[in-house]
């Protein structure tokens, strides 16, 4: 089996030359950018879009004092019971983020 090698942008060696270059790059004003080649990413676009399914977030232990109903009903469908606490988790922060953007949008929340 071959070796894996991980990298970074961090380990990435720029010359001066590209430092430069990278720089005029990031001070060009965007009503500058030819985007004739690629669609624009529309509100449709990002409504529709999903999670890279290889994607997994990093985990961290940590100890969280829970109501006993609680517990015993996440533990009632069998293994797992802490995947499923994180999942509903995530699911309110998830629909918490989504509100914010949409009030910050204008939007009304819809019943």
């Amino acid at each position: 089996m071959g070796r894996i090698v991980r990298s970074t942008l961090a380990d990435v060696k720029l010359t001066t030359k590209l430092k430069r270059e990278l720089e005029k790059l990031a001070a060009m004003p965007d009503d500058t950018i030819d985007f004739s080649d690629i669609p624009e990413a529309t509100e449709k676009f990002w409504k529709n879009a999903i999670r890279n399914p290889w994607y997994r977030p990093r985990k961290e232990q940590v100890t969280v004092r829970i109501d006993a109903d609680v517990l015993a009903w996440l533990r009632r469908g069998g293994k797992g019971y802490q995947s499923r606490l994180n999942s509903l988790l995530r699911s309110a922060m998830v629909e918490q983020l989504r509100g914010k953007r949409d009030r910050i949008r204008g939007k009304k929340k819809s019943a």
